[in-house]
C-alpha cells in the first residue's frame, strides 16, 4: 500500500471505531463519544493493540502517518484550547469576585496539594519522573494535573444534563473560568526555561503589544471575518510561544483568552467546537492513545492511576465542600458543583501531553493521568444526574 492508503486506512479506524461502540453500545450516559474515542485511542496504542498485533500496528502507524496525524492533531488541539479561551468570562467572575475566587481556590488549591502528596509518593518507586524533569516540576506538574477541570467538556456535559444556562450553571462555569486561567499560569511557570528567558520575556512584552492590536482590529473588522483572523492570530501566537520555550499550546490559550466571546455569534462558536470535535479531534485522540505505555508493568499504571484520581475526586469534593459551607450554599449544591468540576477529560490530558512533550514525566506517568481523567470525567454525568433530580424535586416542594 502507499503511504496515502495507509493513512486513510488509519483515519478509517479513529472515525468508525469509536462511532460504533458509542451508538451500537449505547454509552451516552456513562461515556460520552468523546470519551470513547479517547478510551479508542488507548486500545489502537502501542500498549494493547501495538502487544497483540505488533506486525499490524507497526504497517499501519508506522513513522511517517504517524508524523502525518501528529500535525493534524496539533492543530486540532490548537483550535480547540483557542475556543476555550474565547469562552473564559472573567467579567462574569470580577462581578462575583468574592464567591468566585474562593470557590474556584479551593476546587484548585485542595485538590493541588492532595495530588502533589500522591506525586511525591510515586517519586519514591523508578519510571515515572521524566529525563528532563526537575522534582520539583514533577509534583507540581502532576499536582495541577489532578486539580485541572475541563473548561469545553464541562461546558457540554451541562448542556446534556440542561443545566448550562441556569443560575447553577453559569456560577459553575466562572468558578472553571478562574481555574483555566490558573492552570495555563501554573503550567507557563513550570515550562519557564531560563536559558531563554531573554525570548520569554521578549514573547510576553511583544503579545501585550500585539493583543492590544488585535482587539481594536477585531472590533473593527465585520463579525464575517472574525474566525479567519483568529486563526491567523491563533497561529501567530502558537509560533511565537513555542519558539520562546514556552510551547505552542500555551500561546494558543493565550490567542484565545484575549479575544471577548461576544465578538462572535454564540451558535457559530458552538457549531465551531463541535465541528472540530466530530472532524479533527479524534485525531488528537488516537495521537494520545499512541503515547501510552506500560512499561513500568500494567498493575503498576493501574495502582498509580487509581491514587491520582482518589486525590483529584477527594480533593476536588474537600475543597467545594468547605467553600459551600463558607458561602452558605443550599443543601446538595456543593456536591452537584464538585463532581461537575471534577470533570477532566481534554484539557488534562492537553496538560499531561505538554508535560510528556517536555520530558516532566514518562510515558507511564502520562498513561496512569490519562486513565484517571476518564475515570473521572465518566463519573461525571452517573454521579451528577440523580442529584440534580433530588435538588428539582427540593425547590418543587418548597414552592
Amino acid at each position: 500500500m502507499s503511504t496515502t492508503e495507509i493513512f486513510l486506512l488509519a483515519m478509517l479506524l479513529i472515525f468508525s471505531i469509536p462511532y460504533l461502540i458509542w451508538r451500537l453500545g449505547r454509552t451516552d450516559y456513562w461515556a460520552p463519544l468523546v470519551v470513547v474515542q479517547i478510551i479508542t485511542g488507548i486500545l489502537l496504542g502501542p500498549g494493547v493493540m501495538g502487544a497483540a498485533f505488533p506486525d499490524y500496528y507497526a504497517f499501519v502507524f508506522n513513522p511517517t502517518v504517524i508524523q502525518t496525524l501528529n500535525g493534524i492533531a496539533w492543530w486540532a488541539v490548537m483550535i480547540f484550547v483557542m475556543i476555550a479561551g474565547i469562552e473564559l468570562d472573567l467579567v462574569a467572575a470580577w462581578e462575583h469576585r468574592r464567591e468566585s475566587t474562593i470557590t474556584a481556590g479551593m476546587a484548585l488549591g485542595t485538590p493541588l496539594l492532595f495530588g502533589c502528596v500522591a506525586a511525591f509518593g510515586m517519586l519514591a518507586y523508578d519510571g515515572w519522573i521524566g529525563p528532563k524533569g526537575m522534582t520539583w516540576q514533577f509534583i507540581l506538574g502532576v499536582g495541577m494535573a489532578c486539580a485541572v477541570t475541563a473548561l469545553p467538556i464541562l461546558i457540554l456535559l451541562m448542556e446534556k444534563l440542561e443545566v448550562l444556562r441556569q443560575p447553577i450553571g453559569q456560577r459553575i462555569l466562572r468558578y472553571a473560568s478562574l481555574d483555566d486561567v490558573a492552570i495555563w499560569g501554573v503550567l507557563a511557570l513550570i515550562l519557564l526555561d531560563w536559558t531563554r528567558v531573554g525570548r520569554q520575556i521578549g514573547f510576553l512584552i511583544s503579545f501585550a503589544i500585539a493583543a492590544w492590536l488585535l482587539r481594536k482590529l477585531m472590533r473593527a473588522i465585520p463579525e464575517r471575518d472574525r474566525w479567519y483572523v483568529g486563526l491567523i492570530w491563533l497561529a501567530i501566537c502558537g509560533f511565537a510561544a513555542d519558539w520562546a520555550g514556552l510551547h505552542f499550546m500555551v500561546g494558543a490559550f493565550l490567542a484565545g483568552a484575549v479575544m471577548d466571546a461576544h465578538w462572535f455569534d454564540q451558535a457559530e462558536m458552538d457549531l465551531m467546537r463541535h465541528h472540530v470535535l466530530l472532524a479533527i479531534m479524534p485525531v488528537f485522540f488516537l495521537s494520545t492513545g499512541l503515547k501510552t505505555n506500560w512499561a513500568v508493568g500494567g498493575t503498576a499504571v493501574f495502582i498509580a492511576a487509581a491514587v491520582l484520581l482518589v486525590a483529584s475526586v477527594s480533593g476536588k469534593m474537600i475543597g467545594v465542600h468547605i467553600a459551600g459551607k463558607v458561602l452558605k450554599w443550599g443543601k446538595g449544591e456543593a456536591s452537584i458543583i464538585g463532581w461537575l468540576l471534577q470533570t477532566k477529560a481534554l484539557i488534562m490530558i492537553i496538560f499531561a501531553n505538554i508535560l510528556l512533550d517536555k520530558g516532566i514525566i514518562t510515558n507511564e506517568t502520562f498513561t496512569a493521568l490519562l486513565l484517571m481523567a476518564i475515570a473521572s470525567t465518566m463519573l461525571t454525568v452517573p454521579v451528577v444526574s440523580p442529584r440534580l433530580r433530588a435538588m428539582k424535586e427540593i425547590i418543587f416542594r418548597s414552592q
